[in-house]
């Protein structure tokens, strides 16, 4: 009888947090850590600032014709996007190693026991508010770049083609690097290896390929997410031997979701 009593117990604590009591809880966590605020005003500054820094001191009139030709504002506004993906991918990766760090996960699997769930619902959050947070910079650093950039040089229109694409990927790019590194974060469990593990993957592959060639570096790198990026947010010139900012997109996506279902298999199977 009293087996059976906490059989029926266990069984209802553990179906009593659906996806949407989760998704609260986890959302209640990431807003109350400090770290997620810094994070998020390191993204904007670097964002924003980088902007400015970029647009405010182009001088048109020193220019060379090759470079007038090539001149692409929306591009230039968002080279902030070094600094924001790596904020990003480190709010990824302490989304989840933060509790492994303080051992807060026994807590989190106590109450939910169903760690694929989990990890969807950490998912979920991080992704909403790193794409909100990316969109709103995004457009923001758009727009004060266009501010402080002088005439006679020209200006961006979001009417005109491929900028308004270049914007929306430009904010959704940071969040996809958020979720890899999620899935990095829930591989690892370790802060310090899942942040080296995102920096590796967005800084150090591309200068591994350099002493390898041009045929690899065109093969291979058009694969990688600084280079994905590079010509998802150029409006003017698409960068050589990379794939199209629709595949490219895609291709992130693929890179998120694999991270996450690799991660989510492990987390199940493994030990907290």
């Amino acid at each position: 009888m009293t087996t059976a009593t906490l059989t029926r117990s266990e069984a209802r604590t553990e179906g009593r947090y659906g996806f949407r009591q989760v998704a609260e809880m986890e959302w209640l966590k990431l807003r109350s850590v400090r770290s997620t605020a810094w994070i998020m005003l390191v993204f904007a500054a670097g964002m924003i600032g980088v902007a400015i820094l970029a647009l405010g001191h182009v001088d048109w009139s020193s220019m060379s014709k090759a470079d007038r030709a090539g001149f692409d504002p929306t591009n230039d506004g968002f080279a902030g996007l070094a600094i924001g993906q790596l904020a990003f991918g480190v709010l990824g990766a302490l989304v989840i190693t933060s509790e492994f760090s303080s051992g807060m996960i026994r807590a989190t699997f106590a109450a939910v026991p169903r760690r694929p769930l989990l990890l969807a619902a950490k998912a979920a959050v991080l992704g909403a508010v790193t794409l909100v947070a990316g969109e709103v910079l995004a457009f923001l650093s758009w727009g004060i770049g266009e501010a402080v950039l002088r005439s006679p040089a020209p200006h961006a229109a979001l009417s005109q083609p491929g900028v308004l694409p270049a914007v929306l990927m430009a904010g959704a790019y940071p969040a996809l690097i958020a979720l890899i590194a999620l899935g990095l974060g829930t591989l690892i469990r370790h802060t310090a290896g899942a942040i080296s593990a995102v920096v590796g993957i967005l800084f150090v592959l591309p200068l591994i390929l350099l002493p390898l060639g041009t045929s690899i570096q065109n093969s291979i790198g058009q694969f990688l997410p600084m280079i994905i990026a590079e010509n998802s947010v150029s409006a003017v010139k698409p960068v050589s031997h990379s794939l199209s900012p629709g595949l490219g997109f895609a291709m992130l996506c693929v890179y998120a979701a694999a991270a996450l279902v690799i991660g989510g298999v492990v987390l199940a199977r493994r030990d907290a």
